[in-house]
């Protein structure tokens, strides 16, 4: 049975990749370089350092990958000083898990100051027992820990605990930690890799708390989970 819910935040909660994807070309541009296709994809559910490594990989050891994140995130930063608007299904689903008082936690690759940011906006941090942010830890996603943390600070344990998720590496930390892991797809498709690792797909929130509802989760998604 689910005891406790971990939500990823961009992508997942809020429509914010598409934001993120927008702040590539001129972030980069500041550097003389060119947008490179799938960067903005190997990118998501990674944390600062996470980012530098994979400029490293796109354009060299050389590149001034520290640099080029600052701007990334200062362009970040300036578009969300506005609301970003919520995904479809996280209204329904954060009042289904709050009324059966099953405790939930966001566990986010952003900055603190993003993830606080974006909860604020919209007046939901108090539906989250423990917020967490990948720059307090030493590995990001796809290393599971983020998850852990947030485990441990619900008081559940990971097969009892619900990972929903968007990017690739936010599925694989979840599947590396053993959570029962929920992929809801953004920006990026599920791959033959993604369908190997998830418990479950849905196609949006709203299927999420449908499935909550039915107790298909409770049961390994054996019941109509593709």
């Amino acid at each position: 049975m689910i005891q406790g819910v971990i939500f990823d935040m961009d992508g997942l909660m809020f429509d914010t990749e598409r934001i993120w994807d927008t702040c590539w070309a001129p972030a980069l541009a500041k550097f003389g370089l060119s947008y490179k296709e799938g960067l903005s994809q190997a990118s998501r559910g990674t944390t600062r350092s996470g980012t530098c490594d994979v400029l490293r990989r796109f354009y060299g050891d050389g590149c001034p990958a520290a640099g080029i994140v600052e701007e990334l995130y200062r362009l970040g930063y300036e578009a969300f000083t506005k609301p970003v608007p919520k995904m479809a299904g996280l209204d329904e689903l954060l009042a289904w898990l709050d009324a059966h008082h099953i405790p939930m936690a966001v566990a986010s690759s952003s900055p603190m100051t993003i993830i606080e940011g974006h909860l604020g906006h919209w007046q939901l941090s108090h539906y989250f027992k423990a917020v967490i942010s990948g720059e307090h830890l030493a590995r990001s996603k796809p290393a599971p820990d983020i998850f852990l943390l947030a485990a441990e600070k619900l008081g559940t344990a990971p097969a009892e605990t619900l990972v929903l998720e968007d990017s690739y590496n936010g599925v694989r930390a979840g599947a590396a930690g053993g959570f029962v892991t929920v992929m809801v797809p953004d920006l990026s498709p599920a791959t033959d890799e993604m369908r190997r690792l998830y418990t479950c797909e849905c196609t949006s929130l709203h299927e999420v708390c449908k499935k909550l509802e039915a107790g298909a989760f409770d049961e390994g998604c054996g019941g109509g989970c593709r």
